[in-house]
């Protein structure tokens, strides 16, 4: 692997990473560009190619730009797409509270809260968690991208939780090393619908774009990425169960998807809860949740100086108490 598995947000990234070349095979005479690209880059959407392509990203045969998205592509045509580089982002300060776990010369750890999306994105160019790190240090983390600086892995937008960041280059190479080997224990809470069985058990999946919704993930692929999840029932309540999730790896909606996919969606998750959320949600107003009921409970991971284990917690946040509550009185 050629870098840390991230726990990703939901927006896409727009950087020059998938740049190629694809030669058209006859299966795909006549299909619009726009069509072929998705084939092709699978892990990009197609809005974002069609934005890349309106910017001039693409070339059909060493031509000049093609900008319509609607141009058919032709057998044997080389279809070469250069995603443009990152946008510049305005770091301004931010006076954002943070939840500080801990901190030295050499890395910070956060609590983050829900809500918060981790750093600048398209969609989300101010209020993110980086613009309150740069408030707080005075200057932006070591390492990373220009986009990113410091940040070794993400969280989604709406789960709460640990999360490190580099302050030094040398901390984000060596921690990105670390996430890279595994040799970081990343520990979950999660509360899902139902109770899943085994109560102790795992997931160990093909991982990848769903092929009918390209903003979501899916677990049932053929191919892509392998995902792997490890889960302890902790308490079960009837309608839902407090489940402990260990991350093997750490792919985008990772802990979501699996449980989704397994029949026992995340509580508040209206993205990949489907019918079922929809239904427990009108039958069940009281344990009505506004965001994926999941929290980054606990990571440990080699101080990048001293190699030491660093071994941090953050408690549940109020909503989830007060949901897990909540769902005890019913019990």
């Amino acid at each position: 692997m050629n870098g840390p598995e991230l726990d990703l947000e939901e927006e896409e990234d727009d950087d020059g990473s998938a740049a190629g070349a694809r030669t058209v095979g006859p299966e795909y005479a006549g299909l619009r560009l726009d069509h072929f690209l998705v084939v092709c880059w699978p892990e990009r959407s197609r809005s974002a190619l069609q934005r890349h392509v309106e910017a001039g990203a693409v070339t059909i045969d060493g031509s000049a730009p093609v900008r319509g998205v609607k141009t058919r592509v032709r057998t044997g045509q080389v279809v070469r797409y250069a995603p443009p580089a990152p946008r510049p982002w305005s770091w301004t300060p931010e006076a954002i509270p943070l939840r500080i776990l801990y901190e030295d010369d050499d890395v910070l750890v956060v609590d983050k809260e829900a809500g918060r999306v981790v750093h600048p994105a398209p969609g989300h160019t101010e209020h993110t968690l980086l613009h309150g790190i740069l408030h707080h240090m005075g200057q932006l983390p070591g390492g990373g991208t220009a986009d990113r600086p410091g940040i070794v892995h993400r969280l989604d937008r709406d789960t709460t939780g640990v999360m490190v960041v580099a302050k030094t280059e040398m901390a984000h190479g060596r921690l990105a090393d670390a996430f890279s080997r595994r040799d970081v224990e990343k520990r979950y809470v999660a509360v899902v619908l139902g109770c899943p069985r085994p109560e102790r058990g795992g997931f160990d999946t093909w991982y990848g774009r769903d092929p009918r919704e390209r903003k979501k993930f899916s677990s049932r692929v053929g191919s892509g990425k392998r995902a792997r999840t490890r889960y302890a029932v902790q308490a079960t309540y009837g309608l839902a169960s407090r489940v402990d999730v260990d991350l093997d790896t750490g792919r985008t909606h990772q802990i979501r998807v699996h449980f989704a996919d397994a029949g026992h969606p995340l509580v508040g998750d209206a993205t990949y809860g489907g019918r079922r959320w929809v239904r427990f949600r009108q039958q069940h107003p009281k344990l009505d949740f506004a965001r994926p009921a999941l929290h980054a409970r606990r990571l440990v991971f080699p101080h990048p100086r001293t190699g030491s284990r660093v071994d941090l917690s953050a408690p549940l946040p109020k909503d989830l108490q007060e949901l897990l509550d909540r769902l005890e009185a019913r019990a």
